[in-house]
């Protein structure tokens, strides 16, 4: 092994398990050709995964249960790449609706709006991550459950909000903090405003 190999390797080694990481994180470290076939070397042999074009991670492996190798979530990866951009984010739609286990089914595309460069990035298996761009406000957010709770609400529409989706939603809001999320409040549309108070009651 030569070695810009070597350095790249243990520079990977040296992040730690479930972080990722990007292919010219390894600028200064080799020519381009020799970073791709370090990284694919490593995908082959499973020490790494490749989790979209020039994104990896050094996985995590499950020896208890026998899993073997977790791939990382849509959540990590979106964060990753949001916070490599300096970029604020938050799950809308369908994905802000599983987060908070308001629905099991994970959409094709997980879309995020940001205050960053609107984008998508194809993983593996046919699914995305969509980053949509929005206004500063809504992404001036303190508390994240508050910030998911507007998001999935606003998703749903409410007109058609259920009572079983009310009561899920109040639940999750009595574990947080009273004062962090009502802090966000003026952030919210007055209808949602009514249902996170309501919790709190």
């Amino acid at each position: 092994m030569n070695s810009a190999a070597q350095k790249i390797e243990n520079s990977i080694e040296n992040l730690g398990r479930g972080r990722i990481f990007f292919a010219d994180d390894f600028v200064s470290m080799g020519s381009a050709e020799n970073i791709r076939q370090t990284l694919l070397r490593c995908a082959k042999s499973d020490k790494i995964v490749r989790v979209a074009k020039g994104i990896y991670c050094y996985p995590q492996i499950d020896d208890k249960l026998g899993l073997g190798i977790l791939m990382p979530s849509y959540d990590q990866i979106a964060n990753a790449i949001a916070e490599r951009a300096h970029a604020r984010i938050i799950p809308t739609g369908d994905y802000a609706l599983n987060v908070l286990g308001l629905s099991t089914q994970v959409p094709m595309n997980c879309v995020y709006l940001t205050d960053g460069t609107p984008r998508k990035v194809e993983i593996s298996g046919g699914r995305g991550i969509i980053f949509k761009k929005t206004t500063p406000k809504n992404l001036a957010f303190k508390n994240r459950l508050a910030m998911l709770v507007t998001s999935a609400l606003k998703s749903i529409k409410q007109e058609n909000v259920t009572p079983e989706q009310i009561e899920h939603i109040e639940q999750l809001l009595r574990k947080e903090d009273k004062d962090s999320v009502l802090a966000d409040l003026a952030l919210m549309p007055i209808w949602i405003r009514k249902i996170v108070m309501k919790a709190y009651e």
